[in-house]
Protein backbone atom coordinates (compact mmCIF):
# COMPACT_ATOMS: atom_id res chain seq x y z
CA UNK A 1 0.00 0.00 0.00
CA UNK A 2 1.25 3.48 -0.74
CA UNK A 3 -0.11 4.88 2.01
CA UNK A 4 -2.70 7.21 -0.07
CA UNK A 5 -6.34 6.88 1.50
CA UNK A 6 -9.44 7.02 -0.20
CA UNK A 7 -9.12 10.14 -1.80
CA UNK A 8 -11.38 13.12 -1.17
CA UNK A 9 -14.83 12.64 0.39
CA UNK A 10 -17.12 13.74 -2.89
CA UNK A 11 -19.21 16.88 -2.39
CA UNK A 12 -22.56 16.83 -0.43
CA UNK A 13 -25.39 17.80 -3.18
CA UNK A 14 -26.89 21.03 -2.38
CA UNK A 15 -30.10 21.45 -1.19
CA UNK A 16 -32.12 23.56 -3.21
CA UNK A 17 -36.22 24.56 -2.50
CA UNK A 18 -38.41 22.79 -4.74
CA UNK A 19 -41.85 23.14 -5.19
CA UNK A 20 -44.59 20.41 -5.69
CA UNK A 21 -47.89 19.59 -5.40
CA UNK A 22 -48.67 17.17 -2.76
CA UNK A 23 -52.18 15.71 -2.37
CA UNK A 24 -53.47 18.66 -3.42
CA UNK A 25 -51.56 21.19 -1.59
CA UNK A 26 -49.06 23.43 -2.95
CA UNK A 27 -45.75 22.32 -0.57
CA UNK A 28 -42.17 23.83 -0.54
CA UNK A 29 -39.33 21.66 0.35
CA UNK A 30 -35.66 21.48 1.20
CA UNK A 31 -33.53 18.95 -0.44
CA UNK A 32 -30.81 17.78 -2.81
CA UNK A 33 -32.02 17.11 -6.19
CA UNK A 34 -31.06 13.21 -6.27
CA UNK A 35 -33.19 12.78 -2.66
CA UNK A 36 -35.21 10.05 -3.08
CA UNK A 37 -39.45 11.29 -3.06
CA UNK A 38 -40.10 9.22 -0.39
CA UNK A 39 -37.76 10.76 2.45
CA UNK A 40 -39.13 13.98 1.69
CA UNK A 41 -42.51 12.80 1.84
CA UNK A 42 -42.40 11.09 5.59
CA UNK A 43 -39.23 13.01 6.75
CA UNK A 44 -39.52 16.54 5.04
CA UNK A 45 -43.08 16.59 4.97
CA UNK A 46 -44.58 13.92 7.81
CA UNK A 47 -46.57 11.94 5.38
CA UNK A 48 -45.75 8.17 6.61
CA UNK A 49 -48.30 6.48 5.07
CA UNK A 50 -45.77 5.73 2.42
CA UNK A 51 -43.50 2.71 3.42
CA UNK A 52 -40.06 2.09 3.29
CA UNK A 53 -39.63 -1.34 2.35
CA UNK A 54 -36.59 -2.47 -0.09
CA UNK A 55 -34.65 0.37 -1.27
CA UNK A 56 -34.72 -0.46 -5.45
CA UNK A 57 -38.35 -0.26 -6.23
CA UNK A 58 -38.84 -3.71 -5.84
CA UNK A 59 -41.46 -4.42 -3.79
CA UNK A 60 -44.05 -1.69 -4.67
CA UNK A 61 -44.54 -0.40 -0.44
CA UNK A 62 -43.18 3.55 -1.62
CA UNK A 63 -45.89 3.50 -4.14
CA UNK A 64 -47.12 6.92 -4.97
CA UNK A 65 -48.79 8.88 -7.92
CA UNK A 66 -46.72 11.21 -9.96
CA UNK A 67 -48.94 12.92 -12.25
CA UNK A 68 -51.26 10.03 -12.18
CA UNK A 69 -48.53 7.77 -13.04
CA UNK A 70 -47.81 5.08 -10.12
CA UNK A 71 -43.94 5.32 -9.31
CA UNK A 72 -41.87 4.14 -6.36
CA UNK A 73 -40.62 6.92 -4.65
CA UNK A 74 -38.07 5.14 -2.53
CA UNK A 75 -35.78 5.91 -6.16
CA UNK A 76 -37.68 8.43 -7.82
CA UNK A 77 -35.52 11.75 -7.46
CA UNK A 78 -37.13 14.84 -6.15
CA UNK A 79 -36.05 16.70 -8.85
CA UNK A 80 -38.11 14.49 -11.20
CA UNK A 81 -41.34 15.61 -9.13
CA UNK A 82 -40.13 19.27 -9.21
CA UNK A 83 -43.44 21.11 -10.20
CA UNK A 84 -45.27 17.90 -10.59
CA UNK A 85 -48.54 16.46 -8.54
CA UNK A 86 -47.82 13.96 -6.17
CA UNK A 87 -50.54 12.16 -4.14
CA UNK A 88 -49.96 9.81 -1.69
CA UNK A 89 -52.39 7.33 0.40
CA UNK A 90 -53.37 10.06 2.83
CA UNK A 91 -54.20 11.94 -0.30
CA UNK A 92 -56.51 9.51 -2.22
CA UNK A 93 -59.57 9.61 0.11
CA UNK A 94 -59.93 12.15 3.43
CA UNK A 95 -61.96 10.06 4.99
CA UNK A 96 -61.18 6.57 3.85
CA UNK A 97 -63.98 7.09 1.20
CA UNK A 98 -62.41 5.53 -1.34
CA UNK A 99 -64.08 2.66 -3.41
CA UNK A 100 -60.14 0.77 -3.09
CA UNK A 101 -60.11 2.25 0.85
CA UNK A 102 -63.60 0.39 1.29
CA UNK A 103 -63.11 -2.50 -0.41
CA UNK A 104 -59.97 -3.36 1.58
CA UNK A 105 -62.17 -2.97 4.64
CA UNK A 106 -65.00 -4.72 3.58
CA UNK A 107 -62.78 -7.74 2.05
CA UNK A 108 -60.35 -7.61 5.40
CA UNK A 109 -57.26 -7.56 3.35
CA UNK A 110 -54.48 -6.45 6.01
CA UNK A 111 -52.52 -8.88 8.31
CA UNK A 112 -49.51 -6.76 8.92
CA UNK A 113 -50.61 -4.22 6.83
CA UNK A 114 -46.89 -2.39 6.09
CA UNK A 115 -47.82 -2.97 2.13
CA UNK A 116 -51.09 -1.96 1.76
CA UNK A 117 -50.86 1.75 1.46
CA UNK A 118 -48.54 0.66 -1.99
CA UNK A 119 -50.94 -2.16 -2.94
CA UNK A 120 -53.90 0.20 -3.01
CA UNK A 121 -52.23 2.75 -4.98
CA UNK A 122 -50.80 0.63 -7.23
CA UNK A 123 -54.69 -0.44 -7.37
CA UNK A 124 -55.70 2.79 -8.14
CA UNK A 125 -53.70 3.62 -11.06
CA UNK A 126 -55.20 0.29 -12.07
CA UNK A 127 -58.94 0.94 -11.80
CA UNK A 128 -58.42 4.52 -13.51
CA UNK A 129 -56.74 2.67 -16.46
CA UNK A 130 -58.74 -0.58 -16.68
CA UNK A 131 -62.31 0.11 -14.51
CA UNK A 132 -63.51 -3.76 -14.89
CA UNK A 133 -60.07 -5.71 -14.49
CA UNK A 134 -59.87 -9.27 -14.90
CA UNK A 135 -58.00 -11.28 -12.59
CA UNK A 136 -54.86 -11.31 -15.35
CA UNK A 137 -55.67 -7.62 -15.75
CA UNK A 138 -54.86 -7.46 -11.82
CA UNK A 139 -52.15 -9.97 -11.62
CA UNK A 140 -50.00 -8.34 -14.19
CA UNK A 141 -50.80 -4.63 -12.76
CA UNK A 142 -49.75 -5.59 -9.36
CA UNK A 143 -46.91 -8.27 -10.01
CA UNK A 144 -44.63 -5.62 -8.89
CA UNK A 145 -46.04 -4.97 -5.21
CA UNK A 146 -45.01 -7.72 -3.08
CA UNK A 147 -46.86 -8.77 0.22
CA UNK A 148 -45.26 -10.83 2.78
CA UNK A 149 -48.50 -11.92 3.97
CA UNK A 150 -49.80 -13.68 0.82
CA UNK A 151 -52.90 -11.70 0.98
CA UNK A 152 -52.96 -11.47 -2.53
CA UNK A 153 -56.22 -13.23 -3.06
CA UNK A 154 -58.22 -10.90 -0.69
CA UNK A 155 -56.19 -8.15 -2.66
CA UNK A 156 -58.24 -9.61 -5.81
CA UNK A 157 -61.12 -9.66 -3.97
CA UNK A 158 -60.90 -5.76 -3.02
CA UNK A 159 -60.01 -4.62 -6.31
CA UNK A 160 -63.09 -6.54 -8.18
CA UNK A 161 -64.72 -5.14 -5.43
CA UNK A 162 -63.50 -1.72 -5.64
CA UNK A 163 -64.21 -1.96 -9.57
CA UNK A 164 -68.20 -2.72 -8.85
CA UNK A 165 -68.34 0.88 -6.43
CA UNK A 166 -68.80 4.36 -7.81
CA UNK A 167 -66.19 6.58 -6.60
CA UNK A 168 -67.50 9.57 -4.01
CA UNK A 169 -68.39 12.73 -5.98
CA UNK A 170 -67.59 10.64 -9.32
CA UNK A 171 -64.12 11.55 -8.41
CA UNK A 172 -60.62 9.17 -8.96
Amino acid sequence: MDGAGPGPAPPEEAATVVKLKVNGRERSVEAGPDTPLLWVLREGLGLTGTKFGCGIAQCGACTVHLDGEAVRSCVTPLSRAAGRAVVTIEGLSPDLGHPLQQAWIAEDVPQCGYCQSGQIMAAAVLLRETPRPTDADIDEAMAGNICRCGTYQRIRRAIHRAAGMKPPGGGR
